[in-house]
């Protein structure tokens, strides 16, 4: 027999998990790697997270009935658009390692019938992509027979026999690269690309679309929805015209009913629940339509003028903290950043040690090396706190 105990009242339960809550230490987290600390603003909070009329809906099915949800998902989509200046964008998907993952598929699966015929089954990834990034895309690429390559600088062998790239803006250093020269010498080889950006950064940053990108993914999270223990959070997903037919996920268009009246409604959905298995660009069958709804409603609340405060505010206290540490006599290794610094340390073990104490999470690289980001919710006080 299983060694199951005598079952006990809601109450009860309740009490219990409680006290295993509390066993957590909830520390200020300056980790960053796409995921940060961020205000939630309380109407959305209130109506929307805990509104069981959007947390229980899971997809939009009858359009008729789902006119709100369609409307708030194209919110989503037309942000995305704006900040990564691409052509369509769909209605999210589920992380941001999946969504890198379908782009690398959808790649694949656009290659022509020369480079099929070639055998042009490689796939480039930029050494800076985030780690849980590439821990997906390898894991997707190996049961698909397609070949990893990483990479730091462009020439003739790097690019021999590849069909697209993956590059991250910023990067996981934190370090803004030059993304345009990069492009350029990918699309002169005939290679489709993706960029993996960050939605806080472009509110400043030279938009990918604007550079050449085929496609722009990323992560939403940081548009007031709460880490949640790592995600899933939305991911966003935009690429050029051509794609929209292969583009993973769902989007949603707008129409005209039979009285000229305007409605909307999933105009593409690629994926298996909705179309044969065949046909189908995508077995991802999820995505993360609360969140992004969230992630939508957080950039509606805030305007354009709002979003570009707060990330310039992010980008302040950023600088603020690189003086401070040069004042130190600490070596900053960014020369370009958007909120993150890469700091060398005599001995990053005591450090931690440290900052656990003074309930501070950043972000250890090796034993001389840290990083530090900066979020939507630091303050003065923490900067000071940090130096």
């Amino acid at each position: 027999e299983l060694n199951v105990s005598t079952g006990i009242s809601e109450a009860e339960y309740l009490k219990h998990i409680q006290a295993i809550g509390k066993q957590n230490k909830v520390l200020k987290s300056f980790i960053g790697l796409g995921y940060h600390e961020t205000l939630v603003p309380s109407v959305i909070l209130r109506n929307v997270l805990e509104n069981p009329g959007w947390y229980t809906a899971y997809t939009p099915y009858q359009a008729e009935i789902a006119q709100g949800r369609l409307e708030a998902l194209l919110n989503f989509q037309t942000m995305v658009l704006d900040l990564t200046g691409m052509e369509v964008a769909n209605a999210s998907l589920l992380d941001e390692g999946t969504a890198a993952a379908e782009a690398m598929i959808m790649f694949y699966n656009s290659r022509s019938r020369d480079e099929v015929a070639s055998g042009k089954n490689t796939f480039l990834v930029h050494e800076t992509i985030y780690p849980q990034t590439l821990d997906v895309v390898s894991g997707r690429a190996k049961n698909l027979n397609i070949n990893l390559r990483t990479f730091r600088e462009i020439d003739a062998s790097t690019v021999d026999g590849c069909f697209g790239a993956l590059l991250q803006y910023p990067d996981a250093k934190g370090e803004i690269i030059n993304l345009e020269g990069m492009l350029n010498s990918l699309k002169e080889a005939q290679l489709q690309v993706a960029v993996c950006s960050d939605l806080m950064a472009l509110a400043l940053l030279k938009a990918p679309g604007e550079m050449g990108a085929d496609v722009v993914l990323g992560n939403s999270q940081r548009f007031g929805v709460p880490m949640g223990y790592g995600g899933p959070h939305a991911a966003f997903y935009a690429s050029k015209e051509k794609y929209k037919r292969t583009l993973p996920g769902r989007i949603i268009g707008v129409s005209k009913d039979a009285d000229d009246n305007i409605a909307l409604r999933m105009a593409l959905q690629t994926r298996e629940q909705h179309i044969k298995r065949d046909k189908a660009t995508s077995n991802i069958c999820t995505a993360q339509a609360l969140l992004a709804v969230m992630a939508g409603m957080y950039a509606v609340y805030h305007g354009g003028e709002g979003i570009k405060y707060i990330a310039r505010q992010i980008h302040s206290l950023a600088n603020i903290l690189d003086q401070a540490l040069l004042k130190l006599g600490l070596e900053q290794e960014n020369k370009a950043f958007f909120d993150t610094l890469r700091i060398k340390v005599s001995n990053s073990d005591k450090l931690k040690v440290l900052a656990e104490a003074e309930e501070v999470n950043f972000n250890y690289i090796d034993q001389n090396t840290i990083s530090i980001s900066i979020n939507e919710t630091t303050t003065d006080a923490d900067i000071e706190q940090i130096i």
